[in-house]
């Protein structure tokens, strides 16, 4: 049996491959798995720390062809080994975010 969904927003995920940045370290955190308005999903090499915050960056394109990054502080949810050896899936919930910054997510979101 299918656990119920807990997500309060539906996620999208990206069509190409996006590194998300720690803007305190400028180390890459992860690849981008899916995004919403309120949380994501990272892949990446190194589990992070139980409900750590992060500053990060990560790059979202527009119609126009312009890929300009937004800057969003997130908390660690909960993670786990992934099915790839030497890879780890996180979640994350977006706690901060710049009213462009969550302009230009929203706008991502709504593109087919």
């Amino acid at each position: 049996m299918n656990a119920p969904e807990q997500r309060r927003a539906p996620r999208k995920r990206p069509e190409y491959s996006v590194t998300v940045t720690d803007t305190i370290t400028g180390r890459p955190l992860g690849h981008l798995g899916n995004l919403s308005s309120n949380g994501m999903l990272l892949i990446g090499q190194h589990a992070p720390r139980s409900e750590a915050v992060y500053q990060i960056s990560l790059p979202l394109p527009r119609h126009d062809g312009t890929a300009p990054s937004i800057e969003i502080g997130v908390q660690e949810q909960w993670h786990e080994p992934a099915a790839t050896p030497g890879q780890t899936w996180a979640g994350y919930r977006i706690i901060a975010i710049g009213q462009g910054d969550a302009a230009h997510l929203e706008q991502w979101l709504q593109q087919a």
